[in-house]
This record gives structure tokens, C-alpha cells and sequence, in this order.
């Protein structure tokens, strides 16, 4: 649970997702690893990833020798709703949240480009589904809690760092789940 608004701003910034990603994707990644594939100094990655360990996000971890130094993700998910609960945390989630909404766009526009050149069984499954349904608050916290187990079996089994547990022919999905109620809801 993740409700320290300080924390969750840390979080908030594009360079640090965009990290967090990298470290994700790749299980272990040195500050250099990350420098290089963002294209920007190694003083400024290893700035934000200093910034990312400060608040609980990442840590280094032993490398191959005493010079390597990677960083590994201390978690895959964080659940900050119960920040909301105070002007700060509302504040400092409607901030991250615009910013992962506006990262989840930028994702699917770039699947879209790149999406002919896969297999149809990859394509067939991906995409954007919107369905609309009446809830109640209770049927909707239900909902969103089952969607998080069965996400939550796959993390649990695939740690990120463990390149093992990766089956073969797997690749990175990201799902970003909008849950909006309408104006009824009032």
C-alpha cells in the first residue's frame, strides 16, 4: 500500500516511470543499461534512480563484480488509493495517475504503429475493449479486486528480476484498467 503522498510525487515523473520500466522489462539494470537506453547522462539516470531508491521503489543489488552495481524493483504493483484520503495524497495520485494515463496512450498509439508486423495470435487479444455496465460501489470494488488477483497470480509467479520465470516467448503486456463512473453515480 502505497499512501505517502511525498512518495507517490517522486513517483510522478516521466524520467522515473520510464525507468521503473526498464529495470522491469530487463529484471536488473545498471545505471549505465538505463542511461543509454533513455539517451540521456549517466549523472542524470543516476539521479532518478537514486530518487526512486530514497522513496522505496528500487534498490541496487550485488552485480557480476564489485564495479557492477544494478538496480532491481522492490515491487511490481502499488495500490495508492488510500492516499485520496487526504487533500495531499488526492493531489499527489490525480498527478501520477494523469501522468501513467498519459503514458498508457503514448504505449497504445506506439502498439498500434508496430502491431501489422506481429502474429495475428498476439494481435487478436490486445487492443482497447470498453464495456459499459451498471455497478454498484460494492459489485465495482469486487470487480476491481478480482481483475488485481488474476494480475496479481502472474506477478507473483514472474518475479521481474527472475529471468527464469519467464516463459519462453513471453514479452512485457501492460494493462491499465480505467474504472469511470458516470454522472448516475452522483
Amino acid at each position: 500500500m502505497l499512501d505517502d503522498p511525498v512518495a507517490i510525487r517522486a513517483l510522478a515523473h516521466p524520467l522515473r516511470t520510464r525507468l521503473l520500466g526498464i529495470i522491469g522489462r530487463l529484471g536488473r539494470a545498471t545505471t549505465a543499461d538505463c542511461a543509454r537506453e533513455l539517451e540521456i547522462s549517466h549523472g542524470l539516470a543516476s539521479h532518478h534512480l537514486r530518487q526512486l531508491a530514497k522513496y522505496g521503489f528500487v534498490e541496487q543489488v550485488a552485480g557480476k563484480d564489485h564495479r557492477e552495481r544494478p538496480w532491481r524493483l522492490i515491487a511490481t504493483s502499488y495500490d495508492w488509493r488510500q492516499a485520496t484520503a487526504t487533500p495531499e495524497g488526492a493531489a499527489a495520485v490525480d498527478l501520477l495517475e494523469q501522468l501513467q494515463a498519459e503514458q498508457a496512450l503514448e504505449a497504445f498509439l506506439d502498439w498500434q504503429r508496430r502491431r501489422a508486423a506481429w502474429p495475428e495470435a498476439w494481435r487478436e487479444h490486445t487492443g482497447i475493449g470498453t464495456s459499459g455496465v451498471y455497478l454498484t460501489r460494492d459489485e465495482l470494488a469486487g470487480l476491481v479486486k478480482d481483475v488485481d488477483a488474476l494480475l496479481l497470480r502472474y506477478i507473483n509467479e514472474r518475479p521481474l528480476d527472475d529471468l527464469a520465470s519467464r516463459p519462453a516467448g513471453s514479452v512485457p503486456v501492460s494493462f491499465t484498467l480505467f474504472a469511470i463512473p458516470g454522472e448516475a453515480a452522483r
